[in-house]
């Protein structure tokens, strides 16, 4: 209930509690029978708490807190008996493997732990909570993260630029550099699940006088989908293209 509340979108919450949505569904339902009433109001924006919701919730987060305290006592206990653990998490990103390497090597007295997320914001929460040590997020221009007041911020890279992956056969591979404007007729794939990203997008078309259809989904399908000649996609400028794909600097 509490993830739901928070992302607001069950198909969110499901994401980060590493559930599917028909079984978050089937889980919310037993919930609310049980409890006698509807728990969240659903349109297609996403779902806010009912009047009943808001009480559930007022008694259900301090239980979930008190649950967490728990668990990181626990594991405290657990990492001075086994020897030094550090809990680190990051959104997606080529960047991660080089980054586990550099820890190993420099502390060489510790088992670095991972967790990968598609949400900035959950990540930056974790570590607020006490159940990450650091985190390693990108901020999407227009669409600042919301950082907790208690974390300490130290920028890596000021400004990295945005690349898309298109269809080989796609007559814009020609140019070194891609427009906009080349694209404004294809359907772009949009993950609306990572932080900012819906956002940017909708404000770099706006500036840029396009209105392309759009298509929700998870940046693995992309992949597949780009290949097969059915969309474009934002990527980062350390993707790779694969085979039926290409990788070009998005202009500006």
């Amino acid at each position: 209930m509490c993830a739901i509340a928070d992302s607001g979108s069950v198909r969110k919450a499901a994401r980060q509690l590493g559930m599917t949505q028909p079984s978050l569904t089937t889980q919310l339902h037993r919930i609310e029978k049980a409890l006698g009433g509807q728990l969240f109001f659903r349109a297609a924006t996403g779902s806010r708490p009912t009047p009943l919701g808001h009480v559930v919730l007022s008694r259900a987060r301090p239980i979930v807190a008190d649950m967490r305290a728990l668990v990181d006592e626990i594991t405290a206990v657990s990492v001075r008996e086994q020897g030094a653990r550090l809990r680190i998490g990051s959104t997606s990103s080529r960047a991660v493997a080089g980054w586990l390497r550099r820890l190993r090597a420099r502390l060489p007295g510790t088992d670095p732990a991972l967790r990968i997320d598609v949400s900035a914001n959950a990540l930056l929460q974790m570590v607020s909570s006490g159940q990450l040590d650091a985190v390693f997020v990108h901020e999407v221009e227009g669409a600042p993260l919301r950082v907790p007041t208690n974390l300490d911020q130290h920028e890596l890279i000021a400004r990295e630029p945005q690349f898309i992956a298109l269809p080989a056969t796609h007559p814009a591979t020609t140019k070194e550099v891609v427009d906009l404007a080349d694209l404004a007729g294809d359907p772009w794939m949009v993950d609306p699940t990572v932080d900012g990203e819906w956002v940017g997008l909708r404000r770099i078309w706006a500036a840029a006088g396009v209105n392309p259809r759009v298509v929700h989904g998870d940046y693995l399908t992309a992949a597949d989908l780009v290949a097969a000649g059915e969309v474009v996609t934002p990527c980062q400028p350390t993707s790779r293209p694969r085979h039926g794909m290409d990788i070009r600097p998005l202009r500006g």
